[in-house]
């Protein structure tokens, strides 16, 4: 039987767990505690606001306007910190999986991450995905959405400890930033019809969960 996304997510934490020292575990839970008590996902764009316009380099380098999705329908933009992370990799291939079932609802699926279109491209390549993930880079488009967060010292010394360069990763020099592994599902008039912007990147909504909304808005009309 086929383990659901949390339950995917679940082992990796375990495993990751029991192969991380103590100490660099409590930087991540202290930051994230951080997180939460600034109220720091709240502050991200939510329901029933209106989304930033998104244009971006796609893995092959060309522009690509969010815009002529939605003129089609709902577009799901699913935000990820790069192809350096299990987690986000688990996630697209939990929504390459259920892509079609995504387009018979009357939906298109993106997703972003601040990294350069050559490793975006390599994240498309290694998890088979067949739809458009976008390079953000300067986070121009996190930050109007409202979901970059800056590093601390502490948690730049964890990130030195996992041998992660993320202004490298991000072709932004000196700019250690990502954004919160945020979803969101647009409407066409360019509405938030739902989103997720937990600042806990080890949890994520699953693709089903996401995708009932779509069809239960699908049925309504």
């Amino acid at each position: 039987m086929t383990s659901t996304l949390s339950e995917q997510l679940d082992e990796f934490l375990a495993g990751w767990k029991q192969r991380v020292p103590l100490e660099r575990q409590a930087v991540m839970e202290r930051h994230i505690a951080h997180l939460k008590a600034t109220g720091f996902g709240e502050s991200a764009k939510q329901v029933g606001q209106q989304a930033p316009a998104i244009v971006l380099p796609d893995a092959q380098g060309k522009a690509f306007d969010v815009a002529t999705l939605l003129a089609n329908g709902p577009v799901i933009v699913t935000f990820y910190r790069g192809g350096w992370c299990p987690y986000c990799n688990l996630e697209l291939k939990a929504y390459q999986d259920v892509l079609s079932r995504i387009v018979a609802a009357g939906a298109n699926l993106v997703a972003i991450s601040p990294e350069k279109p050559d490793d975006t491209l390599s994240t498309t390549e290694k998890n088979a995905l067949t739809f458009p993930v976008l390079s953000d880079v300067g986070q121009t488009v996190g930050k109007a959405f409202g979901l970059v967060y800056a590093f601390t010292d502490e948690l730049r010394s964890a990130y030195d400890g996992f041998k992660l360069d993320i202004p490298s990763k991000n072709g932004a020099p000196e700019d250690w930033s990502l954004p919160l592994s945020a979803t969101y599902v647009i409407g066409p008039d360019g509405l938030i019809l739902f989103a997720d912007t937990s600042v806990d990147y080890r949890r994520r909504t699953d693709p089903l969960d996401v995708l009932a909304v779509l069809e239960r808005r699908q049925a309504a009309e």
